[in-house]
């Protein structure tokens, strides 16, 4: 079992449900996963791009990533339907947690001139959505063998009913927020 379930456990869960003042131990919001996703526009015209993109995403993640195609052809953008644009992967139980724990812990440190994150990135239903610009911030990948630096975007997916208890929740996990107010 990964460090952060067994936090979550044996001692978050008690402190949530009196933080949020619930009465049963079934309704402290819980992370039902994480989806990692990296767009490549390049990748139209050179297929190799969104290989190494896919091979990168398989890395950090700890698990095979897909690769996304387009749904419909976009004359402007020469794009063609079914062409592929990029890559993501879906992260679920223990794997989540473990990701979940390298970006907290070792990833978002490394993150250059970094400030905390917003804590208005919620949508309303308890979803965190963040995006990091530099994919190299994670231990895995070997900065000599990247061609080129992509952005990658990250949501935390959660059962709470709203943006209050998702918050208390990834603060319990010791996310590093900005501000501690949300709007």
């Amino acid at each position: 079992m990964s460090r952060l379930l067994e936090e979550y456990n044996s001692e978050i869960k008690k402190d949530l449900m009196s933080k949020l003042k619930l009465k049963n131990i079934f309704e402290v919001p819980k992370i039902n996963k994480i989806v990692l996703n990296m767009g490549v526009g390049e990748g139209k015209e050179d297929s190799k791009l969104i290989d190494k993109a896919v091979e990168d995403l398989s890395l950090i993640s700890g698990q095979k990533a897909i690769k996304t195609k387009s749904k419909k052809a976009i004359s402007g953008f020469k794009i063609r339907e079914g062409m592929p644009l990029g890559a993501k992967v879906t992260l679920r139980n223990k794997i989540m947690y473990e990701f979940l724990d390298r970006l907290i812990n070792i990833a978002i440190p490394r993150i250059r001139d970094f400030r905390g994150l917003n804590s208005k990135s919620f949508d309303g239903k308890g979803n965190f959505s963040m995006g990091i610009k530099e994919h190299v911030i994670f231990p895995e990948i070997n900065f000599d063998k990247v061609d080129k630096t992509r952005g990658l975007d990250i949501t935390i997916c959660t059962s709470a009913k709203n943006n209050n208890g998702a918050i208390e929740l990834l603060k319990s996990f010791n996310m590093p927020f900005k501000d501690n107010q949300i709007n």
